[in-house]
């Protein structure tokens, strides 16, 4: 993954440029409204640069050169939100399946029986989001963004709305994931427990700015 984009909102003007870690997590990490959340956006096609080149995975998602934006939908990157974002109307297993069902069967590479087990949702399956646990929910929510057989997963502080005994329930999945899958993380925090128990790569992002990045010695996700 290699990114370097442009964006200007109001007064606030981002332009960073990193790489990622090939098949590990990379961390963006620094304080509310360094613009981490907007540089995943940007990733993900859900906020457009100005200007810069995108490219994961061997893709170009984004040039302002050749004027190519791949909309969210061809980029093929798993997110998962702060706040789990599950469908309500839908029980776990709609939950589940829906980005899997948006998938060529020939390109999916993830099974759903393989993450069922991997996290622990068999017993949820019938189940409404609105019945769920906040830890169960992002369970859920992870488990929906690996089953669209991602390039990418994207995770935007996935765990700063739990307590204490939640996020040690979930670090344990989080740091499966990438070990079985071998899916890149793109993951954006401001918790230096949670950068340091996960990540390969720090980038630190100051005031819409990549001030330096940083290797740690980690066994990652």
């Amino acid at each position: 993954m290699h990114v370097r984009v442009r964006r200007a909102q109001g007064a606030f003007t981002l332009e960073a440029e990193f790489r990622g870690v090939p098949c590990g997590v990379t961390a963006l990490f620094g304080p509310s409204g360094a613009g981490k959340t907007t540089l995943a956006n940007m990733v993900a096609g859900l906020s457009r640069p100005d200007s810069g080149r995108i490219d994961v995975g061997g893709r170009c998602f984004f040039d302002s050169e050749t004027r190519l934006d791949l909309p969210p939908e061809k980029r093929r990157v798993g997110y998962v939100f702060q706040d789990g974002r599950l469908f309500p109307h839908l029980s776990v297993r709609g939950n589940l399946v829906y980005g899997m069902r948006r998938v060529p069967p020939a390109e999916r590479f993830i099974a759903f029986d393989e993450v069922v087990d991997l996290l622990g949702v068999g017993h949820l399956l019938q189940r409404r989001p609105g019945r769920l646990s906040g830890g169960e929910k992002q369970r859920v929510a992870l488990g929906r963004a690996l089953l669209c057989s991602p390039a990418l997963l994207i995770m935007d502080e996935p765990l700063a709305s739990l307590d204490a005994s939640r996020k040690a329930e979930l670090l344990p999945f989080f740091r499966k994931v990438n070990r079985l899958f071998r899916v890149p993380v793109l993951y954006v925090s401001h918790d230096e427990a949670e950068i340091r128990e996960l990540a390969h790569r720090v980038v630190y992002v100051e005031e819409g700015r990549v001030a330096r990045c940083v290797e740690l010695e980690t066994e990652g996700v």
